[in-house]
């Protein structure tokens, strides 16, 4: 006896149920901030792209980051 597809039964109370973890929130920042990148290190940021992007200069070279900015941690 196979079930045809689509027809599983999902328990209310399966551990597998879990809600995904909210989402972290975007960080912000502000022309001047000191930021720090994994792979670049040290910088400021020297402009801001609306909500977009974030333009960082770090010791001469500047890098461009989109938004979320997963590698970028303001200090």
């Amino acid at each position: 006896m196979t079930k045809p597809p689509g027809t599983r039964r999902h328990l209310p109370t399966s551990p597998f149920n879990v809600p995904p973890p909210p989402a972290e929130p975007i960080e912000q920042f502000a022309v001047g901030d000191r930021v720090s990148h994994d792979q670049y290190g040290l910088g400021r940021v020297s402009g801001i792209e609306g909500d977009h992007a974030v333009l960082v200069d770090f010791a001469g070279r500047q890098g461009r980051f989109l938004s979320p900015f997963p590698k970028l941690v303001k200090l």
